[in-house]
């Protein structure tokens, strides 16, 4: 088949969930691959990185992806999660480099108003919409699986090119998130 792979990538020390979407013409979406690897708690750091890692790797190798997409890191409480998904983060940005593959960070909320239609949707909200998006039978569990393939999703739409590539926007939280972008930018050119 052809289309270009894009993988989707939500870090984290204990869970990372990864998805990879193929992109057709005409901006169509079809699943191809979702899981969530684990590292467990009592390994030492150094190892927990290592086997995230290397399954990210494997993936990469099997699938070939044309981009990698990752849920940007945010500030919140929680000074050891943010460090867990940075440290997951920063081995993702290696492993693309070292295969050559181009990155692309998306916010949490520009990811749920990309397929929700809405910034502050909630983790269930997120997940059924990845559902019915992808055609899939049930919502991909845990919750890691369903936002790697919603961060897949809005690189899909939001592209290289920005806004520009889903000017055809074709279902509501494409055309949400389309309009929310636009107003977003008529803003801060006030």
């Amino acid at each position: 088949m052809s289309g270009r792979l894009i993988m989707g990538v939500d870090p984290g020390l204990t869970r990372c969930g990864v998805g990879i979407i193929r992109e057709t013409a005409g901006r169509k979406i079809e699943f191809i691959f979702v899981d969530t690897y684990r590292a467990p708690i009592e390994l030492a750091l150094e190892e927990r990185i290592g086997l995230i890692a290397a399954s990210v790797e494997e993936l990469i190798i099997k699938h070939r992806p044309s981009v990698i997409a990752i849920e940007r890191v945010f500030a919140q409480a929680n000074l050891r999660s943010v460090m867990g998904v940075a440290q997951i983060s920063g081995c993702v940005l290696y492993l693309a480099h070292k295969h050559g593959i181009p990155v692309h960070m998306h916010t949490p909320s520009e990811v749920k108003a990309a397929v929700t239609g809405s910034g502050r949707a909630a983790k269930a909200q997120i997940g059924e919409a990845v559902r019915r998006l992808l055609k899939l039978d049930e919502v991909p569990k845990p919750a890691d699986s369903a936002d790697a393939l919603a961060i897949a999703i809005t690189h899909s739409w939001r592209g290289a090119s920005g806004a520009a590539a889903v000017a055809g926007a074709t279902t509501k939280a494409q055309a949400a998130w389309l309009a929310a972008e636009r107003a977003s930018k008529a803003k801060t050119k006030r």
